[in-house]
């Protein structure tokens, strides 16, 4: 499933689309092409293939077809990237005794990393405030 969803990104079109629609909302396949420059058959194509990947929605509106992003899916492939590209190289929520053994000043090492975390942990309470506005 991952590798699909990179595959899937591994297009810059589609990353394009995707940012398009994250920024401009709902857009029907002409107004996406006007906008990207490529054709519409060539965005119908990328969105066909968004679509199956679940990155993207559509729900016809007569005879306008708007496409949106799935923010849904757009936090799971987040997670993906993540998960994928979490190397444990800063401890995986530690320091590393190898590395503070080695270090000359365990004090120095410690505490940056103590500054590390202060700024995740300011990051994650902004994001809790923001999704508390949205409710």
């Amino acid at each position: 499933k991952q590798a699909e969803l990179f595959k899937v990104l591994g297009v810059e079109s589609r990353i394009r689309i995707i940012d398009l629609l994250k920024q401009k909302g709902p857009l029907g396949v002409n107004k996406m092409s006007e906008l990207l420059g490529i054709t519409p058959s060539a965005v119908s194509q990328h969105l066909k293939i968004l679509k199956h990947a679940g990155l993207v929605r559509n729900e016809r509106k007569g005879y306008w077809i708007p496409y949106e992003v799935d923010p849904v899916a757009l936090g799971q492939c987040q997670e993906f990237l993540s998960e994928v590209c979490t190397c444990g190289c800063e401890g995986n929520g530690r320091v590393r005794e190898a590395e503070l053994s080695q270090a000359k000043d365990k004090l120095t090492l410690l505490r940056r990393y103590e500054q590390q975390l202060e700024k995740e942990l300011e990051e994650v309470r902004a994001r809790i405030e923001e999704v508390k506005r949205e409710e």
